[in-house]
């Protein structure tokens, strides 16, 4: 889809040009640890982390040091810097960690920055005011700078006009800890059956940035976190899509649930989650039994009409 700003090039630009070359650096590390296989730990039961993510943010930390040495940094492996500072770079160094240490070539760099004016409360969210996302596999770097539109690889780009859920391609994703008491599964189910289809695939970095590029029509989530989401929101919106909580309500970076779209479709899903959440209107799962005696209920149909004919 094409848009009508181009970030990543423009003359004026401020963050993008440092912020983007950081990614691809990044990323090339990424690249040479997936090339060479990995070694990995866990973090909780079954959340992992790899000798990676830890190289890939110790590089992006000192590199944003480097370029933009008043920053905070934010870091999902447990970088905390300067975090008083004007400026705070939220900071996912391996946005897939689950499928790049499964061999499974989907995965990222996310870095996305936050203006946080004087006198602002430590629980008050910033304006996100630029956005990298890069995917190392494909080469390809998603930006976004707030007022100057969104770009893919240099390339502007903008949010699909699906105006239908039956038409639309969903993304979504599920907890690697405590999945069990995610809901997310019935979310699934009824989504599943309302649209093109919903895809899994396992960087939410990634499935925002889709969003934005139009490939797919919208992305939900629970209990993600800023570094998650940072740089794919405002690629989202400088795209010309919209991101709200489950509820159409203004997204912050610490709520518990992301809704983004192209906008076409955002009412009509925040009405199915307001459905689903009430429980109406709801088609309920078959147990394997019940499949079983559905399936032999049409094959003996099927076998009755063959020998009426």
């Amino acid at each position: 889809m094409t848009g009508s700003a181009d970030p990543a090039s423009a003359p004026d630009s401020l963050f993008i040009p440092k912020a983007a070359q950081i990614a691809r650096e990044a990323g090339a590390l990424l690249r040479e640890h997936f090339a060479r296989g990995v070694e990995t730990e866990y973090k909780g039961d079954v959340d992992l982390v790899t000798v990676a993510d830890r190289s890939a943010e110790k590089l992006i930390r000192i590199r944003l040091a480097e370029v933009f040495p008043e920053h905070g940094v934010y870091g999902e492996e447990g970088t905390r810097e300067r975090l008083e500072g004007e400026f705070r770079w939220y900071v996912d160094p391996l946005d897939g960690t689950t499928n790049f240490a499964h061999g499974f070539p989907q995965f990222c760099v996310s870095l996305g920055l936050e203006h946080r004016p004087k006198g602002i409360g430590q629980d008050e969210d910033g304006v996100l005011i630029a956005g990298v996302i890069y995917d190392p596999m494909r080469d390809e770097l998603f930006t976004a700078e707030r007022g100057r539109g969104a770009a893919l690889n240099g390339k502007p780009i903008a949010v699909s006009h699906v105006a239908e859920l039956a038409e639309a391609l969903l993304a979504t994703g599920f907890p690697s800890r405590k999945r069990h008491s995610s809901p997310n599964v019935h979310f699934y189910q009824e989504f599943t059956l309302r649209s093109h289809g919903v895809r899994r695939a396992g960087s939410a970095a990634l499935d925002l940035a889709y969003v934005a590029c139009g490939r797919m029509e919208a992305f939900w989530e629970f209990n993600l976190n800023p570094w998650d989401t940072a740089a794919g929101i405002l690629l989202v919106e400088e795209a010309g899509g919209r991101v709200t909580d489950f509820a159409g309500a203004h997204y912050q970076l610490a709520s518990d649930e992301i809704l983004a779209s192209n906008g076409c479709i955002h009412d009509e899903l925040v009405g199915l989650f307001a459905d689903m959440f009430a429980g109406r209107n709801l088609a309920p799962i078959p147990t394997p039994a019940e499949f079983a005696r559905n399936r032999e209920q049409r094959n003996k149909a099927s076998r009755e009409r063959e020998s009426a004919s």
